[in-house]
């Protein structure tokens, strides 16, 4: 649901800034990449040296290659990209034990227009009973469509801190957020193994103009 909504910007996006949480390095920054470009089976994708470098003037980011090395949460996006988009470039940072306001100030950093698109990589609880992880999401949703990044447990979402300061930035630049979708691995398990599931979520936001068109 959230790629689906990326489709029509197919020919507009030409840079993708994608954040994810630390999953096997533990860092206490925003890490960015030095690399020229990734690649995937589908080809390379070049990274944006010159927002890079702007995010390298702020304290809370550092150039640490270390910890894209095996870290999932930010290439797992790629492939889908690479299918839906023309020519772009990315800015990948992986969060480590930050704070929602250096994720704030980096994201404003490299805000951009309508060439900018900007992924925060998360899933929601992890190996809660099915029902319980309805609850869970349900509250975590709440939060995020509240804007009370506050409310949003730093258990409830691997990527907790990014979230958090995505919706300071959000909230003051006036966007509106709108679920795509909301579930949990047990939803395409039907009633195998709904005792330890992993919920999910997606969320647009928007700038107000555009959530009052027709």
């Amino acid at each position: 649901n959230a790629y689906a909504c990326i489709a029509p910007l197919r020919s507009a996006v030409r840079r993708v800034v994608i954040i994810g949480p630390a999953h096997t390095v533990p860092i206490r920054f925003l890490a960015a990449s030095s690399a020229d470009a990734w690649e995937t089976l589908l080809g390379r994708i070049p990274v944006d040296a010159a927002a890079n470098q702007r995010l390298a003037e702020l304290p809370g980011v550092q150039f640490f290659d270390r910890a894209h090395v095996s870290e999932h949460s930010i290439e797992v996006h790629l492939p889908f990209l690479q299918v839906l988009l023309e020519r772009f470039a990315i800015v990948p940072l992986v969060a480590g034990d930050t704070t929602d306001v250096d994720v704030e100030l980096a994201l404003d950093t490299v805000w951009g227009g309508p060439e900018t698109l900007i992924i925060v990589s998360s899933d929601l609880s992890h190996y809660h009973d099915y029902d319980t992880a309805k609850r869970l999401d349900l509250a975590t949703a709440e939060a995020i469509e509240k804007f009370s990044p506050a409310q949003l447990a730093p258990d409830r979402a691997c990527g907790s801190i990014p979230i958090r300061g995505l919706l300071r930035l959000a909230k003051r630049r006036g966007l509106c957020v709108h679920r795509l979708d909301l579930r949990n691995s047990g939803d395409t398990t039907g009633t195998y193994r709904r005792d330890r599931v992993v919920g999910y979520g997606a969320w647009a936001f928007t700038p107000a103009q555009e959530a009052s068109a027709p």
